[in-house]
């Protein structure tokens, strides 16, 4: 089976933090924050679409530029989303620039700004030479996106300033029995992308969907050739201060997750500075996963002071978690994540 989120970390634990998650068969990808993001190709990044930024400390969004950079000149809309601060610090990147020769791109920059009161929502048009434009706001009901294909949920955690921690999940994954596509006398080919959207937006058995100059019904495809299973899901957790309803608020977006990105800052020897600094420790880390009953733990964003013995943040999730656990590793030339 092949899973819908490819994903893979771009940065190692004490880079700068950054998860690009590519849509299997789709010309999309997602990014969990832009810290370390010059490892990833022009082709990568001309299939991001949406960027989900846990919050606007450099080391989480200082990638933002480059990004821009590369889609500057294309026929592209860029979603941003983020804590409330995220629109004024787009807002202030792009200030940094002059804009006076972009009036004919047709880059758009649409930019949400999620709290618990609404999500503010403000975009910014090369063609108005990014000048801010706010549209209607949206109510807050945990989910910062939705579509036909997937879900990313978010959890507003405290890390001095508000954090959102994160989710991408898909309602079911459909698997492609390629024998049975064969049986029928087909081949196997993009119009598989069409069916599995008219399944997952739950369209009439009776929709007609025409395939190599023939028609079939959705629902005789449906029962012929897919086999359901439960969704995917992988959770990107950062900085929070060691709180109980961080805690909280951490083990219930990850819940059930696949994989779970969690930041291991410190060891819980150093549980005083964790709260000073406002971020987790590598035991909370390995608990909440357990409690989060997650399949994998991948730890990033970890102190420096660790570089040199970083096994002990390790050892420590490990204990903790009683489950795989593993650093987060840099992008080239590792594979993608599953």
């Amino acid at each position: 089976m092949k899973p819908t989120f490819m994903h893979r970390p771009v940065s190692g634990p004490f880079d700068d933090p950054c998860l690009f998650v590519r849509l299997q068969r789709e010309k999309r990808a997602i990014l969990f924050d832009s810290g370390m993001v010059y490892p990833l190709s022009p082709g990568d990044i001309h299939k991001i679409s949406d960027i989900f930024v846990t919050h606007t400390h450099i080391d989480h969004f200082i990638g933002f530029d480059h990004i821009m950079r590369m889609l500057l000149g294309r026929d592209a809309v860029l979603n941003v989303y983020g804590p409330p601060q995220i629109v004024e610090c787009v807002q202030g990147k792009l200030n940094g620039y002059a804009w006076n020769l972009i009036k004919d791109y047709p880059m758009k920059i649409e930019v949400f700004g999620i709290s618990e009161k609404g999500i503010r929502h403000v975009s910014f048009h090369a063609s108005d030479r990014f000048a801010p434009k706010e549209r209607e706001g949206l109510e807050y009901k945990g989910i910062a996106l939705k579509n036909a294909c997937f879900s990313v949920n978010t959890a507003v955690l405290e890390h001095d300033i508000e954090c959102i921690a994160y989710s991408m999940e898909e309602d079911f994954h459909i698997n492609i029995d390629k024998s049975a596509v064969e049986g029928l006398g087909l081949e196997v080919g993009s119009w598989l992308t069409d069916f599995k959207r008219a399944l997952r937006a739950s369209e009439h058995d009776e929709t007609v969907i025409h395939v190599q100059e023939r028609d079939f019904t959705l629902g005789f495809l449906a029962d012929r050739i897919a086999m359901i299973t439960p969704g995917q899901k992988i959770a990107y957790v950062m900085d929070a201060s060691p709180a109980e309803k961080n805690i909280e608020r951490a083990i219930s977006i990850a819940d059930g997750a696949h994989t779970l990105y969690m930041e291991a800052y410190f060891l819980h020897d150093d549980l005083d500075r964790a709260r000073e600094r406002n971020h987790m420790t590598a035991r909370l880390s390995g608990l909440i996963a357990r409690n989060a009953h997650v399949s994998r733990l991948v730890l990033t964003h970890c102190s420096p002071k660790y570089r040199e013995n970083r096994e002990v943040l390790l050892r420590e999730a490990e204990s903790a978690f009683d489950g795989p656990v593993q650093f987060a590793r840099p992008l080239s030339p590792l594979p993608f994540q599953t």
